[in-house]
């Protein structure tokens, strides 16, 4: 598959400074800008009953079509969990059927999966008119698996309908992959079966949904420290370092979730600095909320240190070369540079030669898993240690939104966008 320079759709939020970034870029290129075609106007356009056709009057024949990040947009986080609500209309969409759980499905999913004395611990849902109506109260997180079932199909269906207006579109990454990387635990293990390094995963006999089987599965694998990941999360959210004292049974959850209780009911919430619990009733409230949501559990892995700081690296990878590279360092087991943590390149922190080739080479061969995408940012661990090994923590479609950093004198979106212009570029 080859990409070129073409006119390119971005499919995005018009306002973000990601959809900015792109046309800055293109302009100092001096390419023509992206026609932009915003999330919001296609989801509405689909709720009443339209589809990508009908906008393709302003759409250049024959795009190549970029999808970014959807987030940052009320309406189009509403939107999302429109499409995702259980009592969502599938017949009137145009995806699948088979790619779309029924409501029968979802519904066993959410309750009846759980252990018997537990059935009260059920995932956050919206009816599909509700969702509409919701109005934002900054940081809350809003029903993440249904949020992520909205997102793949809004994926689905503009992978369908684009292929159906455009026989041979061109995806700059591929909507199928853009969701396996969105999710956690299918990426991770789609990563193993490729031979990539990634954290072990916690064992478990059956889908961990809540604090009193993480417990079970932890003790029995004598795993005492984990990572937990909402499966669907990004920025940070919904993380949490946990670990329990196999001898007193003390547990302590470092987070970047924050609750509270409003008419009974808990409500979580993405902080901006990390939230630390050691009372066993809120970490079981928080375990179980994340757990049933959906959660990738691995082994917390002991991470190289710099001046008595935890480091990890975002490398960015486009069309197989490994370019833009950041350390991110922090005193707390969570590197996310929205909590005000460090960051830093990797000459200036005097990073050896062969640490960040060990780096890159991991990073490449990750995006070698993914063969219809074109670039990511690859989050990369070497552990601890004269020996580190490198291992891939996440993989994000939309990881190339990073600030001053350059490589062959380019920002990100510049050097994407001459990797674009200067030649075919195939896909691995």
């Amino acid at each position: 598959m080859m990409l070129h320079e073409k006119d390119l759709l971005l499919i995005s939020n018009p306002d973000n400074r990601r959809t900015a970034g792109i046309q800055e870029a293109r302009r100092q290129m001096g390419m023509k800008p992206a026609t932009v075609l915003s999330y919001e106007n296609l989801l509405r356009t689909w709720r009443r009953g339209g589809g990508l056709a009908e906008l393709v009057e302003f759409i250049p024949p024959s795009p190549l079509i970029r999808l970014d990040a959807p987030g940052e947009d009320w309406e189009v986080e509403r939107g999302l969990l429109h499409l995702g609500a259980t009592d969502y209309d599938v017949s009137d969409s145009k995806v699948l059927s088979d790619q779309v759980p029924s409501f029968k499905e979802l519904k066993a999913c959410v309750e009846t999966d759980l252990p018997s004395s537990l059935q009260k611990l059920k995932r956050e849902s919206f009816s599909a008119e509700a969702a509409l109506t919701l109005e934002q109260q900054w940081g809350r997180i809003y029903a993440p698996a249904q949020w992520f079932r909205g997102w793949k199909v809004c994926l689905d269906r503009i992978a369908q309908e684009a292929r159906e207006v455009w026989p041979g579109v061109q995806f700059w990454n591929d909507p199928d992959e853009i969701g396996m990387m969105f999710d956690k635990r299918e990426c991770q293990l789609h990563l193993m079966r490729q031979g990539i390094s990634v954290p072990p995963i916690l064992p478990s006999s059956e889908p961990i949904q809540c604090w009193e089987q993480l417990r079970a599965a932890m003790d029995a694998s004598r795993m005492h420290r984990v990572f937990i990941k909402l499966a669907c999360g990004s920025a940070a959210s919904g993380v949490v370092a946990y670990q329990v004292n196999p001898r007193t049974g003390v547990e302590i959850a470092v987070t970047t979730v924050g609750m509270e209780t409003s008419q009974g009911q808990t409500l979580f919430y993405n902080e901006g600095k990390l939230q630390k619990y050691t009372h066993p009733e809120e970490i079981r409230t928080l375990l179980d909320w994340l757990c049933a949501e959906g959660a990738q559990i691995e082994r917390w892995m002991p991470k190289a240190m710099l001046d008595q700081r935890v480091y990890d690296i975002r490398q960015l990878v486009m069309a197989g070369q490994a370019g833009h590279a950041v350390m991110r360092l922090s005193r707390t087991p969570i590197t996310n540079l929205h909590l005000r943590n460090e960051r830093m390149l990797p000459a200036e922190a005097g990073l050896p030669d062969p640490h960040m080739s060990m780096i890159q080479r991991v990073a490449r061969d990750t995006m070698l898993a993914f063969p219809n995408s074109w670039s990511a940012g690859i989050d990369v661990m070497l552990t601890s240690g004269m020996e580190p090994r490198a291992y891939v923590l996440d993989v994000n479609p939309f990881g190339d939104l990073l600030y001053r950093v350059r490589h062959q004198e380019l920002t990100p979106y510049e050097w994407e966008m001459k990797l674009l212009r200067k030649e075919p570029v195939r896909h691995a």
